[in-house]
């Protein structure tokens, strides 16, 4: 159970005393403060107590509740699912920046305090924490473990447990974008075997809840001593559903479901995890893991190129039903997917020269030309929500820009930027003219060689670095578009595990990247647009931006007090962002592709925000007993038995979750 101290006024006001007469609120301060003595008296399941925690609003799901709606209670447990890795791995450590660790850790074997809904913008609700307790003034929050909660060692998972897990993964032999994420956290207490307690720098709005979402837990046993960056091959100790059982390093590995997972009578568990065991074998390249595929050599494909998706998942399996391809419809707010320009270069300092680059970006043509109509121009950093700014500023944002004590460039207070739309040749040329103007203002003249130089004869020339040839494919006419500037780029493709290498060094002077954004933006941004991530190795600012600006915003953004303060916040970040023009904008979808074996099965509700692999492997089964049904038999019976979640309504769907034989969370993938 989840216990809560809201603000004044908060859910954490209500409820029933808990003993003669004392309010909730009172207790709580009372046990914060007695520290571990004050549990000498605390019940194991506290009857009282909220059993969740939620960011601006009220959990969806009542405390007694059986499971969450977008699973089947009573799936099928057993058989196997074959995905497939791409390029290659090297470590079985998901939080080391040395090495690539393997598909699959994550989600099956690390374990967190709580877990959040996929049909809630931010509601966590508990896994190893039985109790969470947040202070009426924020500044700590405490975790009671559960005693049945065990590692895959069959140790318990205690509190010392919690506090080496964090200590480790935001340490200086740990993960940057860890490190920066938890940075209010001032320290961690352990108060008895199975209390922990974290003290914060500062209020926090959304601390407690990602404290208890993305710390991952992990036994003190782990490595034998040896410091978070110097594990690589040892299997992790953890309290997850699955354990590794077969490994051969950078080609194939296999996870086993645990016989009598801990977790498997808790209402966050139920229905879930249910493939008795998941194998991951890796492909060097595109095509071999598509023909793979089609060959039967895996069950399941997550499919982010448009081109492959309208001509290469085609064939005999796909008529006889044996490969089911559908579009699955997702909610996440998109955020950015776009070239990252990374201005550590001197070459990409200037902002004009930068907005020049996007000019020559022309996405209606690749839609049309090379994307079959399937994506969106994205335009803003929080595409998809009510967070992206659109026209001038409205009085609410213009008051947040007055505010802010930074100095504004005025364009602030002007419309946002806006992508060029390019619906013929004529409107590719007005871009490029005006590029050009961009360009020459910055100092870059055309010279008799037909090369832009600036003043010291230098030319204008850069790298684009990728590691799939997907990705050329797209740039294409983007450096075709360039060169009609005088510009030359050079596009680079190397390994997965290079390319990783390079990212987290900033070695690279464009890339594809994306800039995730979640309905609950907060302490991620830090490492993402923040001025700290811009030289910390290893975190997510490919862009290398380090504005004062964006850094008070996002300082406004952590100390908001409502949903509706939040999205007025996210649109100032937005239109600041915009007009730094540090990405050229590229495009999104509002569906996931995925192909895959007609034995799987999936629930009839789709969450509204959720990751396409998580998906399948948290909540899909296999029916072994099932038969393919032809394409021509599936008429008019495709989309039956799929319904969505209401869209962040807090009522219950009429319909409960059925079972999608042939049916169909901003994304973390890439999409070209």
């Amino acid at each position: 159970m989840v216990a809560c101290i809201e603000g004044p006024g908060g859910a954490g006001e209500q409820g029933v005393a808990p003993r003669g007469g004392m309010s909730r609120r009172d207790w709580l301060q009372g046990m914060l403060g007695l520290g571990a003595l004050g549990l000498l008296g605390w019940p194991e399941r506290p009857a009282w107590a909220a059993h969740a925690l939620s960011w601006g609003g009220e959990p969806r799901y009542s405390e007694s509740f059986p499971h969450f709606d977008y699973v089947r209670p009573d799936a099928p447990r057993g058989g196997m699912v074959r995905l497939a890795g791409f390029g290659t791995f090297d470590s079985l450590n998901p939080f080391a920046l040395r090495g690539m660790p393997a598909a699959g850790l994550g989600t099956l074997m690390f374990e967190s305090l709580g877990v959040a809904s996929w049909d809630e913008p931010f509601s966590i609700y508990g896994l190893l924490a039985e109790d969470m307790i947040l202070a009426d003034n924020r500044l700590s929050v405490m975790f009671k473990l559960r005693v049945e909660a065990r590692f895959n060692d069959g140790s318990p998972v205690l509190a010392e447990d919690v506090r080496h897990s964090f200590e480790s993964v935001t340490g200086p032999k740990g993960f940057p974008m860890l490190r920066q994420y938890f940075g209010d956290v001032a320290r961690v207490e352990v108060m008895d075997d199975r209390l922990v307690r974290f003290f914060f720098k500062r209020p926090n709005p959304e601390l407690h809840l990602i404290l208890a979402k993305d710390l991952p837990i992990f036994s003190r046993s782990w490595g034998n001593g040896k410091t978070l960056d110097a594990i690589a091959h040892e299997y992790p100790v953890t309290s997850g559903p699955y354990v590794i059982d077969d490994l051969d390093l950078g080609k194939r590995i296999g996870f086993r479901r645990v016989e009598n997972y801990w977790a498997d009578g808790l209402a966050v568990r139920r229905g879930m995890f249910n493939f008795g065991r998941v194998v991951f074998k890796y492909f060097r390249d595109e095509t071999a893991r598509l023909e793979g595929f089609k060959a039967g050599e895996f069950d399941w494909l997550f499919e982010n190129s448009a081109r492959n998706w309208a001509r290469g998942h085609v064939g005999s399996r796909y008529l006889s039903g044996e490969i089911i391809k559908r579009s699955f419809p997702q909610s996440n707010v998109s955020g950015m997917q776009g070239y990252a320009l990374n201005t550590r270069r001197q070459l990409f300092r200037d902002v004009r020269v930068r907005e020049a680059l996007a000019l020559a970006f022309d996405f209606d043509w690749l839609n049309r030309q090379v994307f079959y109509g399937q994506y969106t121009r994205t335009r803003s950093y929080f595409a998809n929500s009510p967070m992206a700014a659109t026209g001038a500023p409205d009085a609410d944002e213009t008051r947040f820009l007055q505010s802010l004590k930074t100095p504004l460039d005025p364009s602030l207070f002007e419309a946002v930027p806006e992508v060029p739309d390019t619906p013929d040749a004529q409107a590719l040329r007005s871009n490029l003219r005006r590029a050009q103007h961009l360009l020459a203002e910055a100092g870059w003249k055309v010279g008799d060689d037909g090369r832009l130089r600036n003043a010291e004869r230098q030319p204008f020339q850069f790298e684009v670095l990728n590691f799939s040839p997907t990705f050329e494919r797209v740039a294409t006419p983007w450096v075709h578009n360039l060169a009609r500037l005088g510009i030359r780029v050079r596009l680079r493709t190397v390994d997965p595990a290079l390319y990783q290498k390079r990212m987290d060094a900033f070695d690279f002077d464009v890339t594809t990247a994306i800039y995730p954004m979640s309905a609950t933006p907060g302490n991620e941004l830090w490492q993402m647009v923040g001025s700290a991530g811009a030289s910390e190795e290893g975190s997510s600012n490919y862009a290398g931006i380090a504005d004062p600006v964006v850094d008070e915003i996002i300082g406004r953004i952590l100390a908001v007090k409502s949903r509706e303060e939040l999205e007025v916040a996210a649109r100032v970040l937005d239109r600041v962002l915009r007009h730094g023009w540090y990405m050229v904008p590229q495009f999104h979808s509002s569906s996931y592709r995925v192909a895959f074996d007609w034995r799987l099965r999936h629930p009839g509700v789709l969450p509204l925000f959720y990751d396409p692999q998580s998906w399948l492997l948290e909540t899909w089964w296999r029916d072994d007993e099932a038969r393919p049904v032809p394409v021509a038999e599936q008429a008019d019976a495709t989309d039956e038995t799929l319904m969505h979640l209401p869209d962040l309504a807090m009522e219950r769907p009429s319909q409960p979750a059925g079972v999608s034989a042939i049916g169909h969370r901003a994304g973390r993938f890439l999409t070209c």
